[in-house]
């Protein structure tokens, strides 16, 4: 179907053409080599934090109940976009269908936003790890972990609903193009010819203003770690504090920063180009990087590889 078609309804959209990474049959080749490649190492990187976790009695702490989640919803922000893209540059094509693109938002939103959501509660760990030692058992059992997790994942998955719904309950009629590599919010909404796209709009602000909500809670609490490890009489001792914040705060702020300048950028700058490489930045290149920042700085997590490795050989 043309984009150029005048559409009356978003039931009248078969499919969608997803935004193209290269236009010559060997540059579309050398995107399907590397997002190949990108896709192989998130999946071992958090593959080997998942089987380490759950295999190691030592990593049975709310930490790293925590870390495996985080690698849970990293693998799957990578699967829902990545593989699609990679096939459409293999068989060279642009199509998605109406239903895989509805099913793509969704699962991208809910993953996401449950990330989103489990990073504030990862920052509230280790507040009381930090600023409450004495405390840490009673506020941070196995119970209260397990439900902490599950509102994360819970409130990713109502918000995925509630957005995806309303979007694809848009008539649509300028096209079927996305300006996108994969289905999201925005270039879905420039397709609506009707100003109902203001409630989608509306919706987005409030998920915007529930992100800054927990962004909020995540600097305060930061502000009190960073008090408390300041206090501690030992070089040693601070160093140990500050390298369980670290990975935590540096997988943080490469989601915020480009989830945020992806969003909140200025329509002046905007191009599909600029599009295209902002949102690889905040949706393929943070769960890239997630298991290698962890790795690199925690050394029980490293321990507990290295052993699984081992036993592997």
């Amino acid at each position: 179907m043309s984009n150029s078609l005048s559409m009356s309804n978003g039931s009248s959209i078969t499919h969608f053409l997803l935004l193209p990474f290269a236009h010559t049959r060997e540059l579309q080749l050398c995107h399907f080599w590397l997002f190949l490649g990108i896709s192989l190492a998130v999946l071992l990187g958090n593959g080997l934090i998942i089987t380490s976790t759950a295999c190691d009695q030592h990593l049975h702490t709310p930490m790293y109940f925590f870390l495996l989640n985080l690698s849970l919803l990293d693998l799957g922000c990578i699967l829902t976009t990545v593989p699609k893209s990679m096939a459409n540059s293999l068989w060279d094509t642009r199509a998605i269908s109406y239903t895989g693109c509805a099913a793509q938002l969704f699962f991208f939103l809910f993953f996401i936003i449950a990330e989103f959501y489990l990073l504030t509660v990862m920052s509230y760990d280790r507040y009381v790890a930090i600023c409450k030692p004495l405390h840490y058992g009673t506020l941070l059992g196995r119970r209260a972990c397990v439900h902490m997790a599950a509102a994360a994942w819970g409130s990713g998955f109502l918000n995925a609903l509630v957005n995806t719904a309303n979007t694809f309950s848009l008539p649509l009629c300028r096209g079927n193009a996305v300006e996108q590599f994969f289905c999201e919010i925005p270039p879905i909404l420039k397709l609506s010819c009707s100003h109902s796209y203001l409630r989608e709009v509306g919706l987005v602000v409030l998920s915007i203003l529930l992100a800054l909500g927990c962004f909020v809670f995540i600097v305060v609490s930061y502000v009190q770690i960073f008090r408390a490890v300041l206090r501690i009489p030992t070089e040693q001792g601070r160093h140990k504090a500050f390298s369980t914040c670290l990975p935590h705060l540096a997988v943080l702020s490469l989601l915020v920063s480009t989830g945020s300048f992806a969003y909140l950028k200025p329509p002046s700058i905007s191009s599909p180009s600029l599009d295209l490489v902002v949102s690889v930045l905040y949706s393929v290149v943070p769960p890239a990087v997630n298991p290698l920042i962890y790795n690199l700085r925690n050394q029980e997590l490293k321990d507990a590889v290295r052993k699984l490795l081992t036993r592997c050989v």
